[in-house]
């Protein structure tokens, strides 16, 4: 059975047509008919730590829990993400990253969508600023073994990890992670220039949400910011909510990466949910403001994850004119797609033959930007 669908090209502006069979855009052709939304690649989150009150890192989590973050993700336009692990004890990783695999196990629409595990932490810096909301007492040193149970754990379903590498062992255990295709990650970390530029000799790809998991001040240059925002090598993950990075640090990072920059929500379980003061089990007491900004109770100049899904962020980066309706994509698709090297596929793409993950959307001067319809796997 062939689907149609219709939209606008998020690039030219020109209304398509694109057809859908077996899972896989079979034509893309100029429409006949004039429309008004707009269409374009499904988003992909490489960090996202649950959303909608459905925690991700909770020791109860369930196979219930990853299908409903699916669901709520896919209502946001994101059709693939890398649910993420953050620092905790062995025992509530190992639990996590066995329920993610199992989802995955039993459900095809959520296997589909996990791109790979991303856990954040433990072996990152235990300093306050770098180390963020993670919970200090369980920081602790990379430690391959405890990868490679991990990764059993997880069914080989890691693709990423981060970590600080200046930790005693970082490099080497970046090393191993390149050697096995894992995506080494630099982030949560008080690293020299030295430091950092070890890690991508050793095969560091990435910065997790650059700019943040830092001190809130620092010596204007060198530091380990600039150092890794200079690194042609390294992609990075921005996060666009308006409150992780002022506006005007976001263009220039963004100016700086170019086609490497990415952008990534790091929802929490709190994203989509009303202001207050809550309570975690990673760290105690956190505020939600108005404004959508979460932070530690106790500090509030140290945030706690986004409570902004990816396309919240999206639609304020719009609003204030940052970039073009096709470079937003792009960063939120295309370029998450080829750090895991997922283009050859058709991940992040809207062409004949590649995977039917798309959205329709409204967007315009007088628009919000609004997910109207979310098709992943063809429907």
């Amino acid at each position: 059975m062939v689907q149609k669908w219709v939209g606008k090209h998020w690039v030219t502006g020109e209304t398509i047509e694109v057809q859908v069979k077996d899972g896989r855009i079979s034509s893309i052709t100029k429409a006949t008919e004039e429309a008004e939304n707009w269409i374009a690649p499904g988003l992909i989150d490489v960090q996202v730590n649950g959303i909608g009150g459905f925690d991700i890192n909770s020791h109860d989590s369930t196979v219930e829990t990853i299908q409903n973050v699916v669901r709520v993700l896919q209502e946001g336009g994101v059709t693939r993400f890398c649910p993420t692990v953050v620092t905790g004890t062995k025992e509530r990783i190992l639990h996590c990253v066995k329920t993610i695999a199992k989802a995955c196990e039993i459900d095809p629409v959520v296997n589909h969508a996990v791109i790979g595990i991303h856990v954040e932490g433990p072996f990152i810096s235990t300093e306050d600023g770098p180390r963020g909301a993670h919970n200090r007492d369980w920081v602790r040193d990379p430690d391959w073994d405890e990868f490679l149970e991990w990764q059993e754990a997880a069914g080989g379903r890691i693709r990423k990890v981060t970590l600080a590498p200046e930790k005693p062992g970082a490099i080497p255990f970046i090393e191993n992670l390149a050697k096995v295709g894992v995506v080494a990650a630099i982030g949560h970390s008080n690293s020299t220039e030295e430091d950092i530029q070890k890690a991508v000799n050793a095969g560091a790809t990435m910065s997790t949400h650059l700019g943040n998991g830092a001190h809130p001040y620092i010596k204007r240059h060198p530091n380990y910011i600039w150092a890794q925002l200079a690194e042609d090598q390294l992609w990075a993950g921005l996060i666009p909510d308006g409150h992780h990075l002022p506006y005007s640090t976001l263009k220039v990072m963004v100016r700086a990466k170019g086609k490497k920059a990415i952008l990534t929500s790091d929802a929490v379980n709190l994203a989509g949910l009303p202001p207050g003061r809550y309570h975690t089990h990673i760290n105690d007491d956190v505020v939600l403001e108005e404004d959508g900004f979460l932070h530690l109770a106790s500090t509030p100049d140290i945030l706690a994850g986004s409570a902004t899904p990816l396309h919240v962020g999206i639609e304020k980066v719009l609003k204030n004119e940052l970039f073009s309706l096709e470079e937003v994509i792009n960063m939120a698709s295309l370029h998450p797609a080829e750090l895991f090297g997922l283009t050859d596929d058709g991940v992040g793409t809207l062409e004949v033959g590649s995977p039917a993950d798309f959205i329709l959307f409204n967007w315009g001067k007088e628009k919000d930007f609004t997910i109207l319809q979310t098709i992943s796997m063809g429907s």
